[in-house]
């Protein structure tokens, strides 16, 4: 079954990437929804650079839309669309682990564009689920987080130790609620780690974020 990812560039796009592979399905394509500008992934904050450096690590084509929250399904069901033409597709993978409203909107986005949506790590225990993507080789970084964890977080690679440290502290060792966000430097689909331009921190409003230069 060949599928396109949606795409973050964090750990659990990744992961469930992988898994999608391990069960056989055909990856052809990774799709991220930007800013306005397109300069920046919407959920990430990733630049265009780093996306396509990881596309590029993986020998696939990435498709990056700019949108607006107004115009985001809108442009997701028309991406998707065109997607499945191109790259003759059956499926879309997403990597959430258990926010019902947002299997909701996947499988209806889908539904839309003729697809079937799979999310392969959904209702799995988030430290079990952390834990078993540093064992299989994925290598992450915080690049973004809430005030509550503030900017010494950011730029740290998530291990173990670091994922129990964010669990006694109550904060969700997967992020599922967007407490943070990663982003993958290395893992067993990549040829070889990705190239870090250099970064400063800032907070915005609630909100800590790595800033690229």
């Amino acid at each position: 079954m060949n599928f396109v990812t949606s795409w973050s560039g964090g750990k659990d796009s990744c992961y469930a990437m992988m898994q999608a592979v391990k069960q056989g399905f055909k990856p052809k394509v990774l799709l991220n929804m930007m800013n306005e500008n397109g300069k920046i992934s919407r959920s990430h904050g990733l630049p265009l650079a780093i996306l396509k450096q990881q596309a590029q690590k993986m020998q696939l084509p990435i498709e990056t839309v700019p949108a607006t929250w107004g115009d985001y399904e809108e442009k997701f069901i028309a991406i998707l669309k065109s997607l499945k033409a191109n790259f003759d597709l059956e499926a879309a993978v997403f990597g959430d682990i258990d926010l019902q409203p947002h299997r909701d909107w996947e499988e209806k986005v889908c539904q839309a564009a003729s697809l079937k949506a799979i999310l392969p790590l959904w209702q799995q225990d988030r430290i079990a689920l952390v834990n078993e993507m540093i064992e299989n080789g994925i290598v992450t970084m915080i690049v973004s987080c809430n005030t509550m964890m503030g900017e010494s977080y950011l730029g740290k690679i998530l291990t173990k130790e670091l994922a129990l440290e964010l669990l006694e502290k109550g904060i969700d060792p997967c992020g599922e609620n967007g407490e943070f966000h990663t982003m993958v430097i290395n893992c067993p689909l990549f040829s070889e780690a990705v190239e870090l331009p250099a970064f400063t921190t800032k907070t915005y409003k609630d909100y800590c974020f790595v800033v690229w230069e």
